[in-house]
């Protein structure tokens, strides 16, 4: 018996982008393909096959312990994306203003993901669910550039909408309105 249950819930790929150069912007760059590879998508800062760990697992490593890469993809919902802007008193709220690699549009309670489910994408590709993304202050100061104050509200914003973060199963190409497909451990219980 299969360990992960194909689901009937689709979603669509509706941004994509990726971050060059994270010490002069966490901000992303917006692209309509991107190559997945087994270290994330090419020229993105957070690729890699492994990467030195960081406070998020201080528990079982010390800090710049060279580990698995499992936060290649920072992926965000649509519609979380939308309430987040909303919440920051914005219209509109552009994903690469938060370093985001994909957006998502159509998966319901998409953060609350559970760890190891799979999203499969039109041509086959595969990212793996590493786990839901915890807000942080630094889009705050991106998110203020474009939207003086409104970044200042992100982090509260966010909590429980921050989509998360993944690694790539099956190398591939997406594109902008690729299909893709929620596969789940079948072990554990989710609804959306």
């Amino acid at each position: 018996m299969p360990a992960l249950a194909p689901t009937k819930i689709s979603g669509e790929v509706v941004w994509i982008g990726h971050v060059p150069d994270r010490l002069a912007s966490l901000r992303s760059q917006a692209a309509d393909m991107a190559e997945l590879t087994y270290a994330g998508i090419p020229g993105e800062v957070h690729g890699g096959l492994t990467r030195p760990s960081c406070s998020r697992v201080l528990s079982q490593y010390p800090r710049n312990t060279e580990i698995r890469n499992v936060r290649q993809l920072s992926v965000v919902s649509a519609e979380e994306l939308a309430e987040i802007a909303a919440d920051c008193g914005l219209e509109t709220l552009d994903p690469a203003l938060i370093g985001a690699s994909l957006v998502i549009g159509g998966i319901p309670d998409f953060s609350h993901l559970p760890p190891s489910s799979r999203l499969q994408f039109a041509d086959g590709s595969m990212i793996v669910v590493d786990m839901q993304n915890r807000p942080c202050h630094l889009p705050a100061k991106v998110i203020n550039a474009d939207h003086p104050g409104a970044g200042d509200k992100f982090k509260t914003a966010a909590k429980g909408k921050r989509g998360v973060t993944a690694w790539v199963e099956r190398e591939g190409k997406i594109h902008l309105g690729d299909t893709v497909t929620l596969h789940i451990p079948d072990q554990r219980p989710w609804a959306p």
